[in-house]
């Protein structure tokens, strides 16, 4: 049984005024969050940091969360999106090439909760046929 999925996003080759840009960080971010109708648990928090330096977002969902990362002076954006609940693939590249002038989108799914809860059930069937001692 898995506990959920883990979507790992990294674009490279951004324009660094949009990542530097708060309001248009924040605004990508409520679309992925309207897109995928994932549910926001109180306010989003920001941190615009001073320059050259990016913007720091994170979303407490009743799903898990959604955090954004950007560095400016690196043309470089990082997306955390991990959710309980199967939802379906979001068009990451299209829209970080749009939004952020993104060259290249690296986007990893990981599976959540599955190898630990895997090793667990094996070690409870070891200990209930007595191969544990």
């Amino acid at each position: 049984m898995m506990t959920g999925t883990e979507w790992l996003i990294d674009a490279a080759g951004c324009e660094p005024a949009g990542l530097a840009d708060l309001g248009r960080m924040r605004a990508l971010c409520e679309a992925i969050v309207a897109d995928l109708r994932l549910g926001i648990v109180g306010e989003p928090r920001w941190h615009q940091f001073p320059p050259p330096g990016g913007v720091t977002g994170i979303y407490l969902l009743t799903e898990s969360h959604l955090a954004c990362h950007t560095f400016p002076e690196l043309g470089v954006a990082t997306f955390n999106l991990y959710c309980c609940r199967p939802r379906a693939a979001w068009p990451w590249e299209r829209q970080l090439s749009e939004q952020c002038g993104a060259a290249r989108v690296s986007v990893r799914c990981v599976p959540r909760g599955g190898i630990a809860m895997a090793a667990e059930r094996s070690a409870l069937r070891r200990a209930a046929v007595g191969e544990g001692e």
